[in-house]
Protein backbone atom coordinates (compact mmCIF):
# COMPACT_ATOMS: atom_id res chain seq x y z
CA UNK A 1 0.00 0.00 0.00
CA UNK A 2 1.47 3.35 -1.06
CA UNK A 3 1.99 5.95 1.65
CA UNK A 4 0.42 9.39 1.41
CA UNK A 5 2.68 12.42 1.67
CA UNK A 6 0.45 14.74 3.68
CA UNK A 7 3.01 17.54 3.74
CA UNK A 8 3.28 17.45 -0.04
CA UNK A 9 -0.49 17.68 -0.45
CA UNK A 10 -0.64 20.65 1.91
CA UNK A 11 2.27 22.34 0.13
CA UNK A 12 0.68 21.88 -3.30
CA UNK A 13 -2.56 23.41 -2.03
CA UNK A 14 -0.71 26.50 -0.82
CA UNK A 15 1.32 26.77 -4.04
CA UNK A 16 -1.91 26.62 -6.06
CA UNK A 17 -3.31 29.44 -3.98
CA UNK A 18 -0.18 31.50 -4.71
CA UNK A 19 -0.81 31.06 -8.42
CA UNK A 20 -4.22 32.67 -8.01
CA UNK A 21 -2.73 35.46 -5.89
CA UNK A 22 -0.11 36.13 -8.55
CA UNK A 23 -2.82 36.45 -11.22
CA UNK A 24 -4.76 38.88 -9.01
CA UNK A 25 -1.67 41.04 -8.38
CA UNK A 26 0.01 41.21 -11.77
CA UNK A 27 0.42 44.98 -11.53
CA UNK A 28 1.55 45.07 -7.88
CA UNK A 29 5.34 44.76 -7.87
CA UNK A 30 5.66 44.60 -4.06
CA UNK A 31 2.95 41.92 -3.80
CA UNK A 32 4.62 39.83 -6.54
CA UNK A 33 7.95 40.06 -4.75
CA UNK A 34 6.36 38.88 -1.50
CA UNK A 35 4.56 36.02 -3.31
CA UNK A 36 7.86 34.88 -4.88
CA UNK A 37 9.56 34.88 -1.47
CA UNK A 38 6.74 32.79 0.01
CA UNK A 39 6.97 30.37 -2.92
CA UNK A 40 10.73 29.99 -2.43
CA UNK A 41 10.22 29.23 1.24
CA UNK A 42 7.63 26.58 0.44
CA UNK A 43 10.02 24.94 -2.01
CA UNK A 44 12.94 24.87 0.44
CA UNK A 45 14.38 21.49 1.45
CA UNK A 46 11.88 19.26 3.19
CA UNK A 47 14.22 17.10 5.26
CA UNK A 48 17.32 17.90 7.26
CA UNK A 49 18.53 20.67 9.48
CA UNK A 50 16.54 23.91 9.44
CA UNK A 51 17.53 27.00 11.40
CA UNK A 52 17.26 30.78 11.39
CA UNK A 53 20.10 32.04 9.17
CA UNK A 54 22.11 34.85 10.79
CA UNK A 55 24.46 37.24 9.04
CA UNK A 56 27.93 37.69 10.46
CA UNK A 57 29.83 40.94 10.64
CA UNK A 58 33.09 39.37 9.46
CA UNK A 59 31.26 38.13 6.35
CA UNK A 60 29.61 41.48 5.73
CA UNK A 61 33.02 43.16 5.90
CA UNK A 62 34.01 41.39 2.68
CA UNK A 63 31.21 43.10 0.75
CA UNK A 64 33.12 46.38 0.72
CA UNK A 65 36.62 45.06 1.45
CA UNK A 66 39.03 42.43 0.14
CA UNK A 67 40.95 40.36 2.70
CA UNK A 68 44.73 40.24 2.30
CA UNK A 69 47.64 38.80 4.24
CA UNK A 70 50.36 40.79 5.97
CA UNK A 71 53.56 39.03 6.97
CA UNK A 72 55.02 39.71 10.41
CA UNK A 73 58.65 39.05 9.53
CA UNK A 74 59.76 39.52 13.13
CA UNK A 75 58.04 36.22 13.99
CA UNK A 76 59.47 34.15 11.15
CA UNK A 77 61.24 30.98 12.34
CA UNK A 78 63.75 29.79 9.70
CA UNK A 79 65.56 26.85 11.30
CA UNK A 80 65.83 24.53 8.29
CA UNK A 81 67.65 25.33 5.07
CA UNK A 82 64.95 24.08 2.74
CA UNK A 83 61.78 25.31 1.06
CA UNK A 84 59.13 23.77 3.29
CA UNK A 85 57.38 26.50 5.24
CA UNK A 86 54.53 26.08 7.70
CA UNK A 87 52.13 28.94 8.38
CA UNK A 88 50.37 30.53 11.33
CA UNK A 89 47.66 33.02 10.32
CA UNK A 90 46.32 35.44 12.91
CA UNK A 91 42.83 36.78 12.23
CA UNK A 92 39.22 35.68 11.91
CA UNK A 93 39.30 32.22 10.39
CA UNK A 94 36.55 33.06 7.89
CA UNK A 95 38.88 35.60 6.28
CA UNK A 96 41.77 33.12 6.42
CA UNK A 97 39.66 30.44 4.76
CA UNK A 98 38.61 32.85 2.01
CA UNK A 99 42.29 33.44 1.23
CA UNK A 100 43.18 29.76 1.48
CA UNK A 101 40.40 29.07 -0.99
CA UNK A 102 42.54 30.92 -3.54
CA UNK A 103 45.81 29.13 -2.76
CA UNK A 104 44.79 25.68 -1.49
CA UNK A 105 41.57 24.65 -3.21
CA UNK A 106 41.52 20.81 -3.21
CA UNK A 107 45.06 20.68 -1.77
CA UNK A 108 44.46 19.99 1.93
CA UNK A 109 44.68 16.31 2.90
CA UNK A 110 43.70 16.52 6.56
CA UNK A 111 41.63 19.12 8.41
CA UNK A 112 41.28 18.95 12.17
CA UNK A 113 39.20 21.51 14.06
CA UNK A 114 38.10 21.96 17.64
CA UNK A 115 35.40 24.64 17.27
CA UNK A 116 33.49 26.32 20.11
CA UNK A 117 31.11 23.79 21.66
CA UNK A 118 28.37 26.39 22.23
CA UNK A 119 27.84 25.36 25.83
CA UNK A 120 26.63 28.83 26.79
CA UNK A 121 29.63 29.02 29.10
CA UNK A 122 32.49 28.72 26.62
CA UNK A 123 34.16 31.42 24.57
CA UNK A 124 31.79 31.32 21.60
CA UNK A 125 31.08 34.87 20.48
CA UNK A 126 28.97 36.02 17.58
CA UNK A 127 29.68 39.52 16.30
CA UNK A 128 31.76 40.24 19.41
CA UNK A 129 28.95 39.25 21.78
CA UNK A 130 29.13 36.21 24.00
CA UNK A 131 26.38 33.70 23.21
CA UNK A 132 24.91 32.35 26.45
CA UNK A 133 22.11 29.95 27.32
CA UNK A 134 19.60 32.82 27.51
CA UNK A 135 20.04 33.59 23.80
CA UNK A 136 17.05 32.06 22.05
CA UNK A 137 18.97 31.94 18.77
CA UNK A 138 22.20 30.47 20.13
CA UNK A 139 21.90 27.27 18.09
CA UNK A 140 21.01 29.18 14.92
CA UNK A 141 23.94 31.55 15.38
CA UNK A 142 26.33 28.65 15.96
CA UNK A 143 25.06 26.79 12.90
CA UNK A 144 25.33 29.91 10.72
CA UNK A 145 28.86 30.41 12.04
CA UNK A 146 29.87 26.80 11.36
CA UNK A 147 28.18 26.46 7.98
CA UNK A 148 30.16 29.31 6.40
CA UNK A 149 33.44 27.78 7.53
CA UNK A 150 32.64 24.15 6.72
CA UNK A 151 31.48 25.00 3.20
CA UNK A 152 34.90 26.56 2.59
CA UNK A 153 36.62 23.63 4.31
CA UNK A 154 35.03 21.23 1.84
CA UNK A 155 36.42 23.26 -1.06
CA UNK A 156 39.91 22.99 0.44
CA UNK A 157 39.90 19.22 0.92
CA UNK A 158 41.73 17.16 -1.67
CA UNK A 159 39.94 14.23 -3.29
CA UNK A 160 41.66 11.91 -0.83
CA UNK A 161 41.17 14.25 2.12
CA UNK A 162 39.34 13.93 5.44
CA UNK A 163 38.08 16.32 8.09
CA UNK A 164 37.97 15.56 11.83
CA UNK A 165 35.77 17.73 14.06
CA UNK A 166 35.83 17.58 17.86
CA UNK A 167 32.53 18.34 19.56
CA UNK A 168 30.55 17.52 22.70
CA UNK A 169 26.88 16.76 23.46
CA UNK A 170 25.65 20.35 23.07
CA UNK A 171 25.88 20.45 19.26
CA UNK A 172 26.74 16.88 18.25
CA UNK A 173 23.32 16.17 16.72
CA UNK A 174 23.07 19.46 14.83
CA UNK A 175 26.69 19.28 13.65
CA UNK A 176 26.11 15.77 12.29
CA UNK A 177 23.11 16.95 10.25
CA UNK A 178 24.98 20.06 9.09
CA UNK A 179 27.96 17.98 7.93
CA UNK A 180 25.63 15.50 6.21
CA UNK A 181 24.21 18.37 4.17
CA UNK A 182 27.64 19.84 3.31
CA UNK A 183 29.83 16.77 2.81
CA UNK A 184 27.05 14.28 2.05
CA UNK A 185 25.91 11.54 4.39
CA UNK A 186 27.56 8.96 2.13
CA UNK A 187 30.92 10.56 3.01
CA UNK A 188 30.40 10.13 6.74
CA UNK A 189 33.10 7.79 8.05
CA UNK A 190 32.28 7.54 11.73
CA UNK A 191 32.07 9.15 15.13
CA UNK A 192 34.90 8.50 17.56
CA UNK A 193 33.96 8.54 21.23
CA UNK A 194 36.89 9.97 23.15
CA UNK A 195 36.96 9.49 26.91
CA UNK A 196 38.99 12.49 27.92
CA UNK A 197 37.90 13.00 31.54
CA UNK A 198 37.41 9.70 33.41
CA UNK A 199 36.22 11.50 36.54
CA UNK A 200 33.41 13.24 34.66
CA UNK A 201 32.56 16.93 34.39
CA UNK A 202 31.53 18.56 37.62
CA UNK A 203 29.01 20.80 35.84
CA UNK A 204 27.08 17.94 34.23
CA UNK A 205 23.29 17.80 34.50
CA UNK A 206 22.30 14.72 36.52
CA UNK A 207 25.18 12.71 35.04
CA UNK A 208 28.93 13.31 34.92
CA UNK A 209 29.91 13.20 31.26
CA UNK A 210 33.31 11.64 30.66
CA UNK A 211 33.56 11.75 26.87
CA UNK A 212 33.54 13.97 23.85
CA UNK A 213 33.23 13.09 20.18
CA UNK A 214 35.06 13.41 16.90
CA UNK A 215 33.06 13.37 13.67
CA UNK A 216 34.90 12.15 10.58
CA UNK A 217 33.97 12.96 6.98
CA UNK A 218 35.85 12.52 3.73
CA UNK A 219 35.67 14.58 0.57
CA UNK A 220 34.91 11.51 -1.53
CA UNK A 221 34.45 8.06 -0.04
CA UNK A 222 35.68 6.44 -3.27
CA UNK A 223 39.03 8.23 -3.36
CA UNK A 224 39.80 8.94 0.31
CA UNK A 225 43.06 7.44 1.59
CA UNK A 226 42.87 5.95 5.07
CA UNK A 227 45.31 3.50 6.51
CA UNK A 228 43.88 0.05 7.00
CA UNK A 229 42.73 -0.09 10.60
CA UNK A 230 43.10 -3.07 12.88
CA UNK A 231 40.07 -4.39 14.78
CA UNK A 232 39.58 -3.03 18.26
CA UNK A 233 39.36 -6.50 19.83
CA UNK A 234 42.78 -7.56 18.54
CA UNK A 235 45.09 -8.63 21.34
CA UNK A 236 48.48 -9.08 19.70
CA UNK A 237 50.54 -8.17 16.68
CA UNK A 238 53.23 -9.96 14.76
CA UNK A 239 55.32 -9.26 11.69
CA UNK A 240 56.41 -11.21 8.63
CA UNK A 241 57.86 -10.42 5.21
CA UNK A 242 54.53 -8.84 4.21
CA UNK A 243 54.38 -6.41 7.11
CA UNK A 244 52.62 -6.05 10.45
CA UNK A 245 49.57 -8.22 11.07
CA UNK A 246 47.26 -9.49 13.78
CA UNK A 247 45.25 -12.67 13.90
CA UNK A 248 41.63 -12.29 12.91
CA UNK A 249 39.60 -13.49 15.87
CA UNK A 250 36.89 -16.07 15.16
CA UNK A 251 38.15 -17.07 11.73
CA UNK A 252 40.06 -20.31 12.28
CA UNK A 253 40.39 -23.99 11.48
CA UNK A 254 41.73 -26.25 14.21
CA UNK A 255 43.98 -29.22 14.74
CA UNK A 256 45.89 -30.80 17.60
CA UNK A 257 46.49 -33.97 19.58
CA UNK A 258 42.81 -34.24 20.52
CA UNK A 259 41.44 -33.83 17.02
CA UNK A 260 43.90 -36.01 15.10
CA UNK A 261 42.45 -39.24 16.46
CA UNK A 262 38.81 -38.27 16.11
CA UNK A 263 36.59 -39.47 13.29
CA UNK A 264 34.23 -37.01 11.68
CA UNK A 265 30.77 -38.45 11.14
CA UNK A 266 29.62 -35.97 8.53
CA UNK A 267 30.84 -32.97 6.51
CA UNK A 268 27.83 -30.71 6.38
CA UNK A 269 28.91 -27.88 4.09
CA UNK A 270 31.63 -26.42 1.92
CA UNK A 271 33.20 -25.06 5.10
CA UNK A 272 33.86 -28.57 6.47
CA UNK A 273 37.08 -30.18 5.27
CA UNK A 274 40.53 -31.29 6.36
CA UNK A 275 43.72 -29.44 5.41
CA UNK A 276 47.18 -31.01 5.19
CA UNK A 277 50.00 -28.45 5.11
CA UNK A 278 53.73 -28.86 4.62
CA UNK A 279 55.67 -25.68 3.86
CA UNK A 280 54.13 -24.22 0.68
CA UNK A 281 52.16 -27.39 -0.09
CA UNK A 282 48.43 -27.64 0.65
CA UNK A 283 46.12 -30.64 0.27
CA UNK A 284 42.40 -30.33 1.08
CA UNK A 285 40.20 -33.41 1.57
CA UNK A 286 36.52 -34.05 2.13
CA UNK A 287 37.11 -37.18 4.21
CA UNK A 288 35.09 -38.67 7.03
CA UNK A 289 37.82 -40.84 8.55
CA UNK A 290 41.57 -40.62 8.99
CA UNK A 291 42.74 -43.01 6.23
CA UNK A 292 46.03 -44.80 5.78
CA UNK A 293 46.96 -42.32 3.04
CA UNK A 294 46.33 -39.49 5.46
CA UNK A 295 48.51 -41.20 8.06
CA UNK A 296 51.19 -41.41 5.40
CA UNK A 297 50.93 -37.66 4.76
CA UNK A 298 51.40 -37.00 8.46
CA UNK A 299 54.41 -39.33 8.53
CA UNK A 300 55.80 -37.33 5.59
CA UNK A 301 55.72 -34.13 7.64
CA UNK A 302 52.30 -32.76 6.78
CA UNK A 303 50.34 -31.15 9.61
CA UNK A 304 46.63 -31.94 9.80
CA UNK A 305 44.04 -29.23 10.42
CA UNK A 306 40.32 -29.89 10.60
CA UNK A 307 37.16 -27.78 11.02
CA UNK A 308 36.23 -29.69 14.16
CA UNK A 309 36.47 -28.85 17.85
CA UNK A 310 35.08 -30.47 21.01
CA UNK A 311 32.56 -32.63 19.11
CA UNK A 312 31.28 -29.60 17.16
CA UNK A 313 32.07 -28.18 13.77
CA UNK A 314 33.66 -24.72 13.69
CA UNK A 315 31.03 -22.80 11.73
CA UNK A 316 32.86 -19.49 11.45
CA UNK A 317 35.52 -20.56 9.00
CA UNK A 318 36.09 -20.44 5.20
CA UNK A 319 35.10 -22.34 2.11
CA UNK A 320 37.80 -24.50 0.55
CA UNK A 321 38.21 -21.97 -2.27
CA UNK A 322 38.65 -19.03 0.09
CA UNK A 323 41.04 -20.98 2.31
CA UNK A 324 43.16 -21.90 -0.73
CA UNK A 325 43.28 -18.26 -1.88
CA UNK A 326 44.44 -17.07 1.55
CA UNK A 327 47.05 -19.82 1.73
CA UNK A 328 48.53 -18.89 -1.66
CA UNK A 329 48.66 -15.19 -0.69
CA UNK A 330 50.51 -15.94 2.55
CA UNK A 331 47.61 -14.45 4.47
CA UNK A 332 47.32 -17.29 7.01
CA UNK A 333 49.03 -17.38 10.39
CA UNK A 334 49.72 -21.12 10.63
CA UNK A 335 50.43 -22.26 14.17
CA UNK A 336 50.79 -25.65 15.81
CA UNK A 337 47.21 -25.87 17.03
CA UNK A 338 45.35 -23.18 15.06
CA UNK A 339 45.27 -21.28 11.78
CA UNK A 340 44.16 -17.65 11.74
CA UNK A 341 43.73 -15.15 8.94
CA UNK A 342 46.26 -12.34 9.03
CA UNK A 343 45.03 -8.76 9.00
CA UNK A 344 47.82 -6.67 7.55
CA UNK A 345 48.02 -2.99 8.40
CA UNK A 346 50.37 -0.09 7.90
CA UNK A 347 49.02 1.38 11.09
CA UNK A 348 50.39 0.08 14.40
CA UNK A 349 47.45 1.34 16.47
CA UNK A 350 45.03 -1.47 17.24
CA UNK A 351 42.61 0.00 19.77
CA UNK A 352 39.82 2.49 19.32
CA UNK A 353 39.88 6.01 20.69
CA UNK A 354 39.33 5.33 24.37
CA UNK A 355 41.16 6.82 27.36
CA UNK A 356 44.29 5.13 26.03
CA UNK A 357 45.28 3.68 22.71
CA UNK A 358 47.15 0.47 23.52
CA UNK A 359 48.93 -1.85 21.16
CA UNK A 360 51.66 -4.46 20.90
CA UNK A 361 54.31 -4.36 18.21
CA UNK A 362 57.29 -6.51 17.33
CA UNK A 363 60.57 -4.62 17.06
CA UNK A 364 63.91 -6.48 16.79
CA UNK A 365 62.08 -9.72 17.57
CA UNK A 366 60.83 -8.32 20.87
CA UNK A 367 57.23 -7.58 21.75
CA UNK A 368 56.85 -4.00 22.96
CA UNK A 369 53.73 -2.68 24.69
CA UNK A 370 52.69 0.88 23.88
CA UNK A 371 50.20 3.04 25.75
CA UNK A 372 48.90 6.21 24.15
CA UNK A 373 47.21 8.53 26.64
CA UNK A 374 44.46 10.72 25.13
CA UNK A 375 43.04 12.51 28.18
CA UNK A 376 42.64 16.28 28.25
CA UNK A 377 43.96 16.32 31.81
CA UNK A 378 47.18 14.75 30.55
CA UNK A 379 47.37 17.31 27.74
CA UNK A 380 47.06 20.13 30.24
CA UNK A 381 49.93 18.77 32.33
CA UNK A 382 52.09 18.24 29.25
CA UNK A 383 51.49 21.80 28.04
CA UNK A 384 52.33 23.16 31.48
CA UNK A 385 55.59 21.21 31.46
CA UNK A 386 56.43 22.47 27.99
CA UNK A 387 55.72 26.15 28.57
CA UNK A 388 56.55 26.38 32.29
CA UNK A 389 53.16 27.99 32.97
CA UNK A 390 49.45 27.39 32.51
CA UNK A 391 48.79 29.25 29.27
CA UNK A 392 45.67 27.45 28.04
CA UNK A 393 42.78 25.86 29.90
CA UNK A 394 41.62 23.03 27.65
CA UNK A 395 44.33 22.00 25.17
CA UNK A 396 43.77 18.97 22.97
CA UNK A 397 45.93 15.93 23.54
CA UNK A 398 48.89 15.67 21.14
CA UNK A 399 48.58 11.89 20.91
CA UNK A 400 44.92 12.26 19.93
CA UNK A 401 45.74 14.61 17.04
CA UNK A 402 48.68 12.43 15.97
CA UNK A 403 46.39 9.42 15.86
CA UNK A 404 43.92 11.25 13.60
CA UNK A 405 46.59 12.61 11.26
CA UNK A 406 48.27 9.22 11.10
CA UNK A 407 45.07 7.64 9.75
CA UNK A 408 45.96 9.36 6.47
CA UNK A 409 48.30 7.15 4.48
CA UNK A 410 50.24 10.07 3.01
CA UNK A 411 53.13 11.37 5.15
CA UNK A 412 53.74 14.20 2.67
CA UNK A 413 50.39 15.83 3.32
CA UNK A 414 49.15 19.32 4.24
CA UNK A 415 47.26 19.59 7.52
CA UNK A 416 44.95 22.52 8.28
CA UNK A 417 43.55 23.57 11.65
CA UNK A 418 41.44 26.72 11.47
CA UNK A 419 40.48 26.67 15.15
CA UNK A 420 44.10 26.33 16.20
CA UNK A 421 43.76 27.23 19.89
CA UNK A 422 46.99 26.45 21.70
CA UNK A 423 48.63 24.94 18.60
CA UNK A 424 48.39 21.23 19.41
CA UNK A 425 48.05 20.34 15.72
CA UNK A 426 51.40 21.95 14.88
CA UNK A 427 53.14 19.93 17.59
CA UNK A 428 51.44 16.73 16.40
CA UNK A 429 52.58 17.29 12.80
CA UNK A 430 56.17 18.04 13.77
CA UNK A 431 56.43 15.06 16.11
CA UNK A 432 55.01 12.69 13.49
CA UNK A 433 57.55 13.95 10.94
CA UNK A 434 60.33 13.29 13.44
CA UNK A 435 59.02 9.78 14.16
CA UNK A 436 58.55 8.53 10.60
CA UNK A 437 60.65 10.90 8.48
CA UNK A 438 57.55 12.43 6.93
CA UNK A 439 57.31 15.78 5.20
CA UNK A 440 53.91 16.93 6.45
CA UNK A 441 53.24 20.66 6.60
CA UNK A 442 50.72 22.56 8.72
CA UNK A 443 48.65 25.70 8.37
CA UNK A 444 47.14 27.09 11.57
CA UNK A 445 44.47 29.79 11.72
CA UNK A 446 43.23 31.49 14.87
CA UNK A 447 42.02 34.86 16.00
CA UNK A 448 43.91 36.88 18.58
CA UNK A 449 41.18 37.25 21.18
CA UNK A 450 42.84 37.63 24.58
CA UNK A 451 46.15 37.56 22.65
CA UNK A 452 45.81 33.81 22.13
CA UNK A 453 47.66 33.74 18.80
CA UNK A 454 50.58 35.95 19.81
CA UNK A 455 50.93 34.76 23.41
CA UNK A 456 49.83 31.11 23.30
CA UNK A 457 49.80 29.56 19.81
CA UNK A 458 52.97 31.16 18.48
CA UNK A 459 55.11 30.67 21.63
CA UNK A 460 54.10 27.02 21.80
CA UNK A 461 54.96 26.35 18.16
CA UNK A 462 58.24 28.19 18.60
CA UNK A 463 59.06 26.10 21.67
CA UNK A 464 58.41 22.86 19.79
CA UNK A 465 60.63 23.97 16.88
CA UNK A 466 63.50 25.50 18.83
CA UNK A 467 63.28 23.49 22.05
CA UNK A 468 63.51 26.69 24.10
CA UNK A 469 60.73 27.96 26.37
CA UNK A 470 59.69 31.63 26.29
CA UNK A 471 61.59 32.16 29.57
CA UNK A 472 64.81 31.01 27.93
CA UNK A 473 65.02 27.60 29.60
CA UNK A 474 65.50 24.42 27.58
CA UNK A 475 62.51 22.17 26.98
CA UNK A 476 63.92 19.77 24.40
CA UNK A 477 66.38 19.46 21.53
CA UNK A 478 63.68 20.92 19.29
CA UNK A 479 62.24 19.73 15.99
CA UNK A 480 63.71 21.97 13.27
CA UNK A 481 61.12 23.44 10.91
CA UNK A 482 60.28 26.71 9.17
CA UNK A 483 57.37 28.98 10.07
CA UNK A 484 55.88 32.17 8.69
CA UNK A 485 53.50 34.35 10.70
CA UNK A 486 50.72 36.18 8.84
CA UNK A 487 47.94 38.52 9.87
CA UNK A 488 44.73 39.13 7.96
CA UNK A 489 43.95 42.69 6.86
CA UNK A 490 41.74 44.45 4.30
CA UNK A 491 41.90 46.69 1.26
CA UNK A 492 38.80 48.80 0.68
CA UNK A 493 37.26 48.24 -2.75
CA UNK A 494 36.73 51.96 -3.19
CA UNK A 495 40.38 52.76 -2.44
CA UNK A 496 42.06 54.90 -5.10
CA UNK A 497 45.13 52.65 -4.85
CA UNK A 498 43.14 49.40 -4.76
CA UNK A 499 45.11 47.56 -7.48
CA UNK A 500 48.50 48.70 -6.19
CA UNK A 501 47.65 47.59 -2.66
CA UNK A 502 46.65 44.12 -3.83
CA UNK A 503 49.81 43.75 -5.90
CA UNK A 504 51.87 44.83 -2.89
CA UNK A 505 50.70 41.74 -0.99
CA UNK A 506 51.05 39.17 -3.75
CA UNK A 507 54.27 37.78 -2.27
CA UNK A 508 52.39 36.58 0.81
CA UNK A 509 50.01 34.62 -1.41
CA UNK A 510 52.84 33.07 -3.43
CA UNK A 511 54.63 32.01 -0.27
CA UNK A 512 51.45 30.50 1.17
CA UNK A 513 50.61 28.54 -1.99
CA UNK A 514 54.08 27.22 -2.72
CA UNK A 515 55.46 26.99 0.82
CA UNK A 516 58.55 29.05 -0.01
CA UNK A 517 60.11 32.34 1.00
CA UNK A 518 60.27 35.12 -1.58
CA UNK A 519 63.75 36.18 -0.50
CA UNK A 520 64.87 37.99 -3.70
CA UNK A 521 67.68 35.44 -3.86
CA UNK A 522 66.52 31.84 -4.41
CA UNK A 523 62.88 32.78 -5.01
CA UNK A 524 62.00 35.95 -6.88
CA UNK A 525 58.68 37.51 -7.78
CA UNK A 526 58.26 39.62 -10.90
CA UNK A 527 55.06 41.63 -10.52
CA UNK A 528 55.63 44.51 -12.96
CA UNK A 529 57.45 45.23 -16.20
CA UNK A 530 59.93 47.25 -14.15
CA UNK A 531 60.65 44.18 -11.98
CA UNK A 532 61.40 42.19 -15.15
CA UNK A 533 63.73 44.87 -16.47
CA UNK A 534 65.60 45.08 -13.16
CA UNK A 535 66.05 41.31 -12.89
CA UNK A 536 67.27 41.05 -16.49
CA UNK A 537 69.72 43.91 -16.04
CA UNK A 538 71.18 42.54 -12.79
CA UNK A 539 70.96 38.81 -13.61
CA UNK A 540 74.57 38.16 -12.64
CA UNK A 541 73.78 39.18 -9.06
CA UNK A 542 71.36 36.27 -8.65
CA UNK A 543 73.38 33.04 -9.06
CA UNK A 544 71.22 31.03 -6.62
CA UNK A 545 67.80 31.38 -8.28
CA UNK A 546 65.61 28.30 -7.93
CA UNK A 547 62.30 29.73 -9.14
CA UNK A 548 60.82 32.89 -10.58
CA UNK A 549 57.17 33.81 -10.10
CA UNK A 550 55.93 36.13 -12.85
CA UNK A 551 52.62 37.95 -13.03
CA UNK A 552 50.62 37.07 -16.13
CA UNK A 553 50.26 40.82 -16.72
CA UNK A 554 54.02 41.28 -17.17
CA UNK A 555 55.09 41.38 -20.83
CA UNK A 556 58.53 39.84 -21.36
CA UNK A 557 60.63 40.53 -24.42
CA UNK A 558 62.33 37.65 -26.22
CA UNK A 559 65.67 38.04 -24.42
CA UNK A 560 64.02 38.16 -21.00
CA UNK A 561 61.88 35.13 -21.74
CA UNK A 562 64.84 33.05 -22.89
CA UNK A 563 66.98 34.03 -19.90
CA UNK A 564 64.31 33.65 -17.22
CA UNK A 565 63.28 30.24 -18.53
CA UNK A 566 66.72 28.84 -17.79
CA UNK A 567 65.23 28.59 -14.29
CA UNK A 568 61.90 27.24 -13.05
CA UNK A 569 59.27 29.82 -13.97
CA UNK A 570 55.75 29.93 -12.50
CA UNK A 571 53.01 32.21 -13.72
CA UNK A 572 51.35 33.96 -10.79
CA UNK A 573 47.70 32.95 -11.08
CA UNK A 574 45.16 35.68 -11.56
CA UNK A 575 42.74 33.82 -9.29
CA UNK A 576 44.34 35.47 -6.27
CA UNK A 577 42.26 38.60 -6.86
CA UNK A 578 40.55 38.07 -10.25
CA UNK A 579 37.00 38.21 -8.89
CA UNK A 580 37.66 41.31 -6.81
CA UNK A 581 39.36 43.15 -9.66
CA UNK A 582 36.41 42.44 -11.95
CA UNK A 583 34.00 43.78 -9.35
CA UNK A 584 35.75 47.15 -9.36
CA UNK A 585 36.07 47.19 -13.15
CA UNK A 586 39.79 46.37 -13.40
Amino acid sequence: MATTNLSKIKRQRMLSFLVRLRDDNRDNENALKAINEIENELNEKKYGLVWEEHSERVDEMMVENVPILLEDKSREIPTVNDDNYNFLIEGDNLHSLKLLEKTHREKIDVIYIDPPYNTGKDSFEYDDKKVDTEDGYRHSKWLSFMKRRLVLAKELLSERGAIFISIDDNELATLKLLCDSIFGDTNFVGNFIVENNPKGRKNGKFISVTSEYCLIYVKDFNTAEFKKTIPKEASDMAKDENGNFIRRSGKRVLMGENSLNKSVTDFKSKKHYTAYIKGQSLILKKEKLLSEKDEALIQDGYARYITYLNDHFVENTYTEQKFTELFKKGALDIRKDKIYEKHFSDNKQIKGLLTNISYDAIYDNKKVRYEMDLKTTSAKRALYEMMGAEIFTFPKNVNFIKHLINLNSNNDSIILDFFAGSGTTAQAVLELNKEDGGNRKFILCTNNESNICSEVTYPRVKTVITGMRPNGSKYSDGIPANLKYYKTAFVAKDSETFVDELIAHTDEMIQLEYGVKIDKNKYISVLTDEDADTLFKNWAEFPNIRAIYISRHVILNTEQRELFHTKDVYVIPDYYYRKELREVGE
